[in-house]
């Protein structure tokens, strides 16, 4: 079976909640799996572009009172936000495999550059148990009052361009995130852009292998972002091939074609998709949308993108209409949204994305956010 590219923006429009929008932010965030949260803005404009009354309260409510999302380290060693449930499979999947190996590396370290062996690293580890245990929730920062040990410094990459001087805590606690025993919880210091994040002991989590959890998370990727090739998954997940073939076996993904080759789809989902009616959407720097496959030319011409990219493959601002990136948005110093067509739209898209960037500004209510990876045509229109 031979999957169009027009089909393929329809699925990305239905699925991805831009054609039709989400009631809750549970809802948004599952659509796509889940949210980039390297910059924390960008869970709240990925989300407010996604919901039917978009703002930061209840996006806020999900991550802080209601914990039905999670904010937690997953593939490529990425800072994401996660529904509660898929939390395991994220973890077991991919987030473990990370850890070893920055635990590795920072016993390597903290032995050559201070002679902190790892008994003495695991009598930190315990302390930090304790003191949240007594706090409930703390920063990074509280955690070096409470713990002093977490200010001891150290320098990695000796004699090298990139050489840097780390803290204890600014590695451990991260890896313990990691691990599974730490957890961003609780508002953070400042406001919704704020990156201070409370940290708590993690609550007891499900237990599964490290194959069933691979597999459950293929299945959620393929049914929200399907069509895709072996290559587009493996970029994902982080993962090696041999662990995306045996994922893609376990679910039965069905093989399609695409114009660039061989892809999956969940066995299920052969069907076309309903028209959807015209859509326009402004999403932010690393949503997950234009970061959700390797191979882009079906979405994002390849012209677009030095403007829209920083050199480490990062994506800026992009403005979206009926499945395919057209032009970029950025804010000025003033905080007005405004945005730059990269190809003609016609006057329909011009329309429904002047919407978009009133709806947004609405709700930003003067707010700037500034992305944490700068791009060429963001920076221009920041002006």
């Amino acid at each position: 079976m031979r999957i169009s590219e027009r089909e393929r923006r329809r699925r990305l429009g239905v699925r991805h909640s831009l054609a039709a929008k989400a009631a809750t932010p549970e809802e948004a965030t599952a659509s796509v799996v889940v949210l980039h949260a390297t910059d924390p803005a960008t869970v709240f404009l990925s989300a407010g572009a996604r919901l039917t009354a978009p703002g930061p309260a209840p996006v806020e409510r999900a991550l802080y009172e209601d914990r039905t999302l999670v904010r937690m380290h997953g593939m490529r060693r990425t800072v994401f936000v996660v529904p509660a449930a898929l939390v395991p499979v994220v973890h077991h999947s991919s987030t473990l495999a990370v850890a070893t190996k920055v635990r590795k590396a920072l016993v390597k370290e903290l032995t050559g550059a201070g002679g902190w062996d790892e008994p003495w690293l695991a009598e930190v580890e315990s302390s930090v148990l304790r003191v949240l245990a007594g706090e409930g929730t703390a920063t990074a920062t509280r955690l070096g009052v409470l713990e002093p040990r977490l200010r001891e410094q150290f320098r990695v990459a000796v004699g090298k361009p990139y050489e840097a001087v780390h803290s204890v805590g600014q590695r451990l606690i991260t890896l313990m995130g990691m691990e599974g025993r730490l957890v961003r919880r609780g508002r953070p210091s400042g406001s919704w852009t704020s990156t201070q994040h409370l940290w708590a002991v993690a609550p007891p989590m499900a237990e599964l292998t490290v194959p069933q959890a691979q597999a459950e998370l293929v299945r959620r990727w393929l049914a929200a972002f399907g069509p895709g090739t072996e290559a587009d998954v493996k970029w994902w997940t982080g993962w090696t091939l041999r662990e995306v073939r045996a994922a893609l076996a376990a679910v039965g993904a069905a093989e399609v074609e695409l114009d660039e080759g061989p892809a999956y789809v969940l066995p299920d989902d052969l069907d076309e998709t309903p028209e959807p009616e015209p859509w326009a959407a402004l999403l932010p720097a690393l949503d997950p949308t234009p970061m959700g496959w390797q191979g882009r030319d079906w979405y994002l011409p390849k012209e677009h993108r030095a403007e829209l990219f920083d050199r480490s493959g990062n994506v800026g601002p992009t403005v979206w209409w009926n499945g395919q990136v057209v032009g970029g948005w950025g804010q000025r110093p003033d905080g007005e949204v405004v945005w730059r067509a990269l190809t003609d739209v016609g006057s329909d898209a011009v329309a429904a994305v002047e919407a978009e960037i009133a709806g947004l500004a609405s709700w930003l209510g003067g707010v700037r956010v500034t992305p944490r990876f700068r791009t060429p045509l963001e920076r221009a229109l920041a002006q």
